[in-house]
C-alpha cells in the first residue's frame, strides 16, 4: 500500500489488506495439509472451517477447490463445473484455491496455486504470472481501457506459450470491483454467493450502465472503458493443457493525477510476491 495514503482512506484499505492477509493465510495453512486423497470438496470445507474459526460470516462466494487438469478449466462448460468435486489430489498434482472471505464488513478474494510434490511445469508458469501483475498495473496506470488491457494480458499469454483460462469464468471476467458489504446477523448465499455482494455488484452494475461503465473487467464492450476507482480482485490465469495457474489480488485504483498513486497492489507481502522475489536471490 503507497503511504501516500492517508487518513479515513488508509484506515479503509488496511481493513481490506488485513482480509486478504487472513484469506492467505488460510490458503498457505490448507495447502501445507493437503495430502493425497483429500478430495475437492474437502480442501473447500477445509478453508470454511479455518476462516469462519477467525470469525469469518459471510462470503463474496464459499471457497472453491481445483485439483489436477481442473486447475486449467479442461472442458468447463457450465458454471456448475466450477464447484468443488470428489476429484482427489495426488502426488505431483496441482491445485487452486479460491476464496473470498467477508470479515467486519471488509472483502477480499484470492486465489493461491500450488502443487502436491515438485513440478517443473507448475513453477515456470507461476514465474510468468509475476509479468502479467507488472503489466496490469503499468497499463492501469497509464489508464488505458479495461477492454485494452485484457487484450494485451491474451497476447502476453500466446508469447508465453499459454492459454488463458480466465476466460472461461462467467463473462469471461480477469477481475471484478469489490467493495465494504452491509454486516448482517444472517448471511445467506445463493449458488456459493453471498447474497449482500450480490446485491452491491448488480447496484455497482446498475449505475455503472447509466454512466459507461462495468464493474466486471472483460474482454467485451461493456469494459471498453478507462479503470474506474476503487478495488479490484484481479486473477490472470494461465493455462498450459492440463495444468493451470493463477494469483488473485486486491489492485486499488484511485483519481489520483500522480502516476504511482493512480493504482497500486493493496498488498506487495503475499506468497506469490515473496517466492519471485525468492527467486530473484538464487
Amino acid at each position: 500500500m503507497t503511504s501516500a495514503v492517508k487518513g479515513e482512506r488508509a484506515t479503509e484499505l488496511e481493513r481490506f489488506r488485513q482480509v486478504q492477509t487472513l484469506a492467505y493465510e488460510c490458503a498457505e495453512a490448507v495447502a501445507a495439509q493437503l495430502k493425497p486423497g483429500v478430495t475437492e470438496r474437502e480442501a473447500a470445507r477445509m478453508q470454511r472451517r479455518w476462516l469462519r474459526e477467525r470469525g469469518v460470516q459471510d462470503w463474496f462466494h464459499l471457497p472453491f477447490a481445483w485439483f489436477g487438469d481442473r486447475t486449467a478449466f479442461v472442458n468447463f462448460r457450465i458454471p456448475l463445473q466450477f464447484f468443488p468435486t470428489d476429484r482427489r489430489l495426488e502426488p505431483g498434482m496441482p491445485f487452486i484455491l479460491d476464496m473470498a472471505p467477508i470479515y467486519k464488513g471488509y472483502t477480499a478474494d484470492i486465489g493461491y496455486s500450488g502443487c502436491l510434490g515438485p513440478s517443473p511445469l507448475h513453477d515456470k508458469l507461476m514465474a510468468d504470472l509475476e509479468a502479467h501483475r507488472d503489466l496490469i498495473l503499468r497499463e492501469v496506470r497509464e489508464r488505458r481501457p479495461l477492454r485494452e488491457i485484457y487484450a494485451d494480458v491474451d497476447r502476453l499469454m500466446v508469447r508465453q506459450g499459454y492459454a488463458n483460462r480466465h476466460r472461461a469464468y462467467p463473462f469471461g471476467v480477469i477481475a471484478h470491483k469489490v467493495d465494504r458489504v452491509k454486516e448482517r446477523r444472517w448471511s445467506p448465499h445463493l449458488f456459493g454467493f453471498g447474497t449482500q455482494s450480490l446485491k452491491g455488484l448488480a447496484a455497482d452494475a446498475l449505475h455503472g450502465h447509466r454512466d459507461g461503465w462495468s464493474p466486471l473487467w472483460s474482454p467485451y464492450r461493456f469494459s471498453d472503458h478507462p479503470p474506474r476507482a476503487g478495488l479490484w480482485a484481479v486473477e490472470p490465469h494461465l493455462g498450459f493443457r492440463g495444468t493451470g495457474a493463477k494469483f488473485e489480488e486486491i489492485l486499488v485504483v484511485t483519481d489520483s493525477k500522480d502516476h504511482e498513486e493512480s493504482a497500486f497492489w493493496l498488498d506487495d507481502d503475499l506468497p506469490h510476491v515473496r517466492r519471485w522475489a525468492e527467486e530473484k536471490c538464487r
